[in-house]
């Protein structure tokens, strides 16, 4: 798939969830959204959850030294990564910090790097302010998720945030890089069909933008080749990032 996707204009604001946003009148309601967003969550951690209890039950059932150090092994790998895709879904689905608060781009930094540790993506950040609003670290997390499915065979994503109003920019460079699925809705385009958990985080997205006048554009000029992910703001864009304090 190639060529720019439509961009997604966000002067209307932000709309109740069951009779627009960015779905439109397909959109889920509260409810199916947030039965979906739970769905989402809970696929990413089962796998990790299921194999520290198949290590616990090895070390309740087996005698032999070296099935039980296989074990430990596992569940120690696997209780990392669990930690690491629940501290993720915290910036990325939660409420972290109170009403107004910045975040440290270096916190986003190690839960992403531990989100992707030991898999066929690398991260490559060039960051320029030390943190960023809550919602628009959000957006970021949930924009470099979704992003690292445009290169299902591994790669490298380059992360960039530029000060203030300046945007923020991804790039995934990787053997059959693709648009990924779904891109249309994080473009705020209308939920057209049944909406399923896989669509849930580009909906996210969609929603994201509205509350900070800012715009996903997604693009693939060449086939096969990178595919850029720039978050842009509009005139009404009010949130100042940088330090803390």
């Amino acid at each position: 798939m190639t060529g720019e996707i439509a961009t997604n204009d966000n002067t209307a604001g932000a709309r109740d969830l069951g009779s627009g946003g960015p779905g439109g009148v397909d959109a889920p309601d509260e409810l199916e959204f947030a039965a979906l967003l739970c769905s989402r969550v809970c696929h990413d951690v089962i796998s990790p959850v299921g194999a520290i209890v198949n290590g616990l039950e090895v070390l309740e059932e087996e005698e032999d030294d070296e099935m039980r150090e296989h074990a430990l092994i596992l569940i120690a790998k696997s209780a990392l990564q669990a930690s690491a895709k629940l501290q993720f879904a915290r910036l990325a689905f939660g409420a972290s910090g109170s009403a107004g608060a910045h975040i440290e781009i270096a916190d986003a930094q190690r839960a992403a790097d531990g989100l992707m540790q030991g898999g066929r993506v690398t991260l490559a950040w060039d960051t320029k302010p030390s943190a960023l609003h809550k919602t628009r670290l959000k957006l970021l997390m949930n924009v470099l998720q979704f992003a690292a499915g445009a290169i299902p065979r591994g790669g490298e994503l380059k992360i960039i945030v530029e000060n203030g109003n300046d945007g923020m920019f991804l790039i995934a460079t990787g053997p059959k890089a693709r648009i990924p699925e779904h891109s249309n809705l994080a473009q705020g385009e209308k939920f057209e069909g049944l909406p399923d958990s896989r669509a849930i985080q580009p909906y996210l997205i969609g929603l994201l933008c509205k509350p900070l006048d800012a715009t996903l554009k997604v693009d693939q000029p060449i086939e096969e080749g990178p595919v850029t992910f720039a978050i842009t703001y509009g005139p009404n864009a009010a949130v100042d990032d940088g330090m803390i304090g």
